[in-house]
């Protein structure tokens, strides 16, 4: 890796969410299906669908900047995820289980949204305004799924949420 300007920064940076959010794709709907609660499984298969758009807009982005992706491999997503293999694997009562895949969700969003706005700040310093315009777009939706996840374990006005359930 050779980093002499902060447009390698950059680059490097989102060659890191490329290969986080590839590792993403793949592990979402093994979640998806471990999951017990149906508002937790739709959850995952919605924040799926949002994810192949967070592939799509990093290409754009690195056809924009005439580069590719890669070959990295995201080892820190790639830990994340395997923390989240084992709660997929897990046995026990339904409700705990999910409560762990929230809160193994939950890791994985705010890795990527601590990504995602240091990227977002590298575009805007680097006067990209249609890569952070694209950054902005997924950083808010990795914000409003961490706020879902949220919302299911600790339950809304009308509910308890799994949390309560877990108990």
């Amino acid at each position: 890796m050779q980093l002499n300007s902060l447009n390698d920064l950059f680059v490097e940076q989102l060659r890191d969410l490329y290969s986080a959010e590839t590792q993403l794709v793949e592990a979402l709907p093994k979640m998806a299906s471990a999951a017990s609660h149906d508002e937790l499984r739709q959850a995952f298969e919605h924040h799926l669908d949002e994810t192949r758009g967070h592939v799509d807009r990093l290409r754009e982005i690195f056809e924009q900047l005439g580069t590719t992706p890669g070959s990295e491999t995201c080892e820190a997503m790639k830990g994340l995820i395997e923390e989240g293999e084992e709660v997929v694997k897990a046995q026990g009562d339904a409700a705990v289980k999910d409560a762990a895949l929230i809160a193994a969700a939950q890791r994985v969003e705010h890795y990527e949204i601590a990504g995602y706005g240091t990227v977002r700040t590298f575009a805007d310093d680097l006067d990209l305004g249609d890569a952070r315009d694209l950054l902005d777009q997924t950083l808010d939706e990795e914000g409003s799924a961490d706020k879902l996840l949220t919302k299911l374990a600790t339950g809304g006005m009308l509910k308890a949420g799994l949390n309560e359930r877990a108990k």
